[in-house]
């Protein structure tokens, strides 16, 4: 395929004159050409130990946002405020007048977006920046959609993250249909000046161009979740639908393969879902602690399935194919994987992972994770929000080429699981913690809980999470900029339409008055791969009303 250099020519681009202005006025225009220059970026193009990443801010003075230390496997990066290291779940609004149930930028703000908008292109105008293309959803040269990151040339961090998660295109080697679909600008300093110290990301769909604005340095709400959103966008026009699920094929010992998606709010274990199941020393797993007399129950399993990892939260779907097979049909829209390790507390607790990170073939970028200059950064070794409270959000960015048996084309989903964080729950203290080791749900129900995604128990990756509140349609509804109705039809279209695909639910973290963590997941994932993908008989199936007729209202906070 011909390309383009968008280091000599911008014009091929067709991007709009102001922002051609912007990159013409900035006192410099760097365009890293491969990982190993954005990672210099990310130590201030130095051979520094320790990097700060710092703004000077009006009536505050030069404030460092983040500290990226460079680590024996990798950078790890650390933010000065606690309420930085993980996503604000009310951090997304939208400046344009196009349909939306979400809150517009001037409802909240009290001034119309057009305006900060402005200032944010002044300011950028000011400062040495990085401009680095890639494609939207991760793959698919071919389609030519693209994006641009346009961001100040010290937060190389950032940028870093990005061309993982969605990968770097060489400035020299731009296809010659590729097209800015997207732009994302970062403005550190706003947050402080304009929104007082919150995280906030507006998202501007224009005609042809859907504009993210990232007025901070954490990279899950708009590195991450802003590319998302500005997918799903895609999606309610008729495109590809992105599910928020993880997807992993697994292959039974005598080699049976069933493969399963498990979605659900963030916190609900889509990462874990492509873990092996965790092993007490003996080799024994325990499947529960009971939290009121410390009863433990094991389980002895020899073998368990082989794990082809597919997609770690975001999956694109292919909808034309789906009539055809029966079956959802899912690819990776990612080309790395933001993976939380809280549930890493101490050497051993996952050795495959360890492996993977205490040894990569290549640096890595970690997040929230203690580290001096010259260590191992360790996933278990999480930095602490307070003197010993542990940040719950600690997280590494695993590029999928690195991951072992990795899978790299469309599968077809036969379970779609669906997960849920529980508390305790007891006579004395009755919960959502009713809930069983293993559900099974028709199609009509498995709507319901797409529409409703409670976040649910001690939810580690956003700042507030409080009772049975709602993540939103899809559990993507944090991300999407439209209308919930849409994407509501569009799911139950995507049900209705998949006839063959059989649908689960699996809590995790407790089972009543039992401490499981990700085990029922784990084990479902044992039990229905074995079973292969038959029908349940239905007298074989216990008929439970879940978080209704056994929960008293005025213990189930639920707000959707």
């Amino acid at each position: 395929m011909r390309t383009i250099s968008i280091v000599d020519d911008w014009s091929n681009l067709r991007l709009p004159a102001e922002i051609v202005s912007i990159l013409k006025q900035a006192k410099s225009v760097c365009f890293p050409k491969d990982r190993d220059e954005v990672f210099r970026k990310a130590m201030g193009d130095t051979d520094a130990d320790v990097y700060e990443v710092a703004y000077d801010i009006p009536n505050k003075g030069l404030t460092t946002e983040a500290t990226v230390v460079r680590c024996k496997n990798g950078l790890a990066i650390n933010y000065s405020e606690p309420e930085m290291r993980r996503r604000d779940p009310d951090c997304l609004v939208v400046g344009d007048a196009l349909p939306t149930d979400k809150c517009a930028f001037a409802d909240r703000f009290g001034f119309y977006f057009d305006v900060l908008r402005a200032e944010t292109f002044d300011w950028l105008k000011k400062q040495n920046l990085c401009v680095m293309a890639f494609i939207l959803g991760g793959h698919g040269e071919e389609s030519g959609r693209g994006a641009l990151l346009i961001a100040p040339s010290n937060a190389g961090f950032f940028l870093g993250a990005l061309a993982d998660l969605q990968g770097l295109l060489s400035p020299e080697a731009i296809p010659r249909n590729f097209l800015v679909n997207a732009i994302i600008y970062l403005a550190p300093p706003f947050r402080h000046t304009h929104f007082g110290g919150r995280q906030v990301v507006v998202h501007n769909r224009m005609e042809d161009i859907h504009e993210v604005f990232s007025y901070n340095l954490y990279p899950g709400p708009s590195a991450k979740k802003g590319v998302y959103g500005v997918l799903l966008n895609f999606g309610e026009e008729g495109d590809q639908i992105t599910l928020h699920g993880s997807t992993v094929q697994v292959v039974t010992p005598y080699d049976n393969v069933t493969t399963f998606m498990h979605e659900g709010a963030s916190g609900s274990g889509k990462s874990e879902m492509l873990e092996h199941v965790h092993r007490q020393g003996d080799g024994r797993i325990q499947i529960g602690k009971n939290v009121m007399n410390g009863e433990e129950r094991r389980l002895t399993l020899n073998q368990t399935c082989t794990l082809h990892p597919v997609t770690d939260d975001m999956a694109m779907c292919y909808e034309e194919s789906n009539g055809s097979s029966g079956y959802l049909t899912v690819f990776d829209a990612e080309k790395a994987w933001f993976v939380r390790v809280d549930h890493i507390t101490h050497y051993g607790t996952d050795p495959h992972l360890e492996a993977l990170t205490i040894h990569p073939q290549e640096p890595l970028l970690f997040l929230n994770c203690n580290a001096v200059p010259g260590s191992t950064c360790l996933i278990w070794d999480h930095i602490e929000d307070a003197p010993g409270k542990p940040c719950p959000n600690p997280r590494v960015i695993l590029p999928r080429h690195l991951m072992p048996l990795v899978v790299d084309k469309p599968v077809d989903v036969m379970i779609r699981n669906f997960g849920l964080r529980t508390p305790p729950c007891t006579a004395a203290n009755p919960s959502y913690g009713i809930a069983g080791y293993l559900h099974i749900l028709p199609p009509a129900l498995a709507w319901i809980w797409r529409l409703v995604a409670p976040r649910g128990y001690a939810n580690p990756s956003i700042t507030t999470s409080e009772g049975l509140s709602s993540e939103g349609v899809g559990s993507y509804w944090p991300f999407a900029t439209g209308c919930r109705v849409d994407h509501a039809n569009i799911l139950l279209r995507q049900i209705r339409d998949t006839p063959k695909v059989q649908y689960t639910l699996t809590p995790n973290q407790h089972v009543g008055a039992w401490a499981v963590s990700f085990m029922p997941q784990w084990i479902a994932r044992e039990y229905l791969a074995r079973r292969g993908t038959a029908r349940f008989p239905i007298e074989r199936l216990k008929r439970h009303v879940v978080l209704c007729s056994v929960i008293p209202p005025s213990r189930c906070r639920l707000r959707v």
